[in-house]
């Protein structure tokens, strides 16, 4: 089978979320649409990739028509297969989601669905996450599906500079209740963490929970703190984590070392 389309997509929630299949949707008006896919969710697995065990595929049709391709592995394994391997050519589009939660402040870091978007980008495809901000699991995806498709579309025509993705996040809200749209910058976590210690059959494991975490230094140009407010945020992001601003000083600082 040719796996040729035009516009890639993944997720994190796993090929059987409802806000891939919503966006799927979505998308097929601007061409030809690929899935490629965990086989089941990889939510917070960041950019992990797989080194030590196979990947194997798997065709997954729905109502009785071929819907994409199960990956055994991240989201960005997803990407990167797809990009490498399964697609002949590049694509002209990668979008990432739509996540069931908000993908926002330092959970980029951690997204598998941000990720796969990122990966998009390095293989220097224009790249899109999405995220719709609600945690209930009959979760209307229609207008984070329609915000989706607007924005993948600008891109299809309007390239950002290279390594640069865009990641959205809409708000659970009825569309007469969005304010717009606001470009905005990442918010900074002060995270509530905790591990609950457990013993099963003689043996402690621990288990991550705890609250919400707090945004540091709340500003309204802040992604988490646009969507709550009820906008749409978008933000750029790239994979280029160097800090050039310090390059010059700690240059100095180390010209004689040897």
């Amino acid at each position: 089978m040719d796996y040729q389309a035009d516009i890639l997509i993944s997720n994190d929630d796993g090929i059987h979320a409802p806000g891939l299949q919503a966006l799927k949707k979505a998308l097929s008006g601007l061409g030809s649409v690929l899935v490629v896919a965990p086989d089941v969710e990889k939510s917070a697995f960041g950019h992990g990739i797989t080194l030590m065990t196979p990947l194997r595929t798997a065709e997954v049709f729905k109502d009785g028509e071929f819907f994409g391709l199960s990956v055994t592995g991240t989201p960005a394994d997803c990407v990167k297969l797809a990009l490498h391997t399964l697609m002949p050519k590049l694509p002209k589009l990668v979008v990432s989601g739509i996540n069931l939660g908000p993908n926002a402040g330092t959970n980029v870091l951690y997204s598998g669905t941000v990720a796969a978007a990122r990966e998009g980008t390095i293989f220097g495809v224009p790249s899109l996450a999405a995220s719709l901000r609600s945690f209930q699991k009959e979760a209307d995806f229609y207008l984070a599906a329609e915000y989706t498709r607007r924005f993948a579309e600008w891109m299809l025509s309007h390239p950002l500079p290279p390594g640069v993705l865009l990641n959205l996040n809409v708000p659970a809200l009825p569309a007469d209740k969005i304010l717009g749209v606001k470009v905005t910058r990442v918010a900074r976590y002060r995270y509530r963490d905790r591990y609950e210690i457990r013993l099963e059959r003689g043996r402690t494991y621990y288990w991550l929970t705890g609250e919400d975490a707090e945004v540091i230094d709340p500003a309204p140009d802040l992604d988490s703190v646009a969507v709550d407010a009820g906008f749409v945020s978008v933000t750029p992001l790239g994979y280029d984590l160097t800090q050039e601003a310090l390059r010059p000083s700690l240059e100095t600082a180390f010209k004689t070392w040897k």
